[in-house]
């Protein structure tokens, strides 16, 4: 009897469990259990002893899916090679994978966090637009359409620039896995950025240095963001930079800031000269914040 859709679909279950077998040798069957759960199986032979490996269930696995499945198994038998072996080291393979949410937690905890001051921004752009997404798949399932479809959702939803920070991040992450050994290829290669970004070269004339100088005065803000804000003025720095300033960093007598390599972007230290007014405005705020303290 050769099994049909017909066939297959009309089997029913019975007290205890049953194989209907293909006839013709193709060593294709069905079994069949009594709580009607019917899955196809290929019965072979491989180093002179029978074997046999389960399919798929069906109807998930459709009848010419399972006839595929088992030319697909004689060919690694020509090659002699046991495909129900084959088959148990891949699944348990898979089952030993990385989910995406478990090479999330390691990218973080053994890369950004030591290695990158914004590895907040890392973890916050990982855990709202991928981890929901991909948390429960394998990372090694990811494809570069898996990507692009992400990033997709990303700017459609208006926020292009996000797009852009989220293909970077995702692009560390599994540069990292591939060299802590995780991966072996990574779906990231040959995406660009999905939108463009202008260039940030525009740069303030004296005027309008001049007009923010004045205006901060009148601004309305506490007096420590208003000499923080001067300060960022005058010495041209990041204003995480501003903020992370402590006073050991600081040497008023001589007239330099240094800002330390675990606070710069570059992670290397560098040296800032102080003018009289910078110097002026750090002792202001010194002052200030002696006064609060009291």
């Amino acid at each position: 009897m050769r099994l049909t859709d017909s066939k297959v679909k009309s089997l029913r279950p019975k007290k205890s469990r049953y194989i209907v077998w293909e006839e013709g040798g193709t060593g294709l069957g069905l079994r069949v259990s009594p709580a009607d759960r019917k899955s196809f199986i290929f019965m072979y032979r491989f180093d002179g002893k029978p074997r046999m490996m389960t399919l798929g269930p069906y109807p998930k696995l459709k009848l010419v899916a399972a006839r595929l499945k088992v030319a697909q198994a004689k060919d690694r038998l020509s090659q002699e090679i046991d495909p129900g072996q084959e088959l148990i080291e891949s699944k348990e393979s898979l089952r030993g994978a990385h989910s995406v949410k478990a090479l999330i937690d390691e990218y973080i905890e053994k890369w950004a966090k030591p290695r990158k001051r914004s590895w907040k921004e890392d973890e916050r752009i990982l855990r709202k637009d991928v981890q929901p997404v991909w948390g429960k798949k394998k990372a090694e399932t990811i494809k570069r359409r898996d990507i692009v479809l992400l990033l997709d959702e990303i700017v459609d939803r208006g926020a292009p620039i996000q797009a852009n920070r989220t293909l970077a991040v995702i692009r560390k992450m599994y540069n990292f896995a591939l060299n802590r050994g995780i991966l072996e290829l990574s779906p990231c290669v040959q995406i660009p950025a999905p939108s463009k970004e202008n260039q940030r070269d525009r740069v303030l004339s004296d005027d309008e240095i001049r007009a923010i100088w004045l205006s901060l005065d009148d601004a309305g803000m506490i007096k420590e963001i208003q000499l923080a804000l001067k300060l960022q003025v005058i010495t041209g720095q990041r204003k995480g930079e501003i903020i992370g300033a402590e006073w050991t960093d600081l040497n008023l007598k001589e007239g330099w800031w240094t800002i330390p390599k675990e606070k710069a972007k570059n992670n290397l230290p560098h040296r800032i000269p102080l003018s009289p007014m910078a110097l002026k405005i750090i002792k202001e705020t010194k002052k200030l914040r002696n006064t609060n303290e009291e």
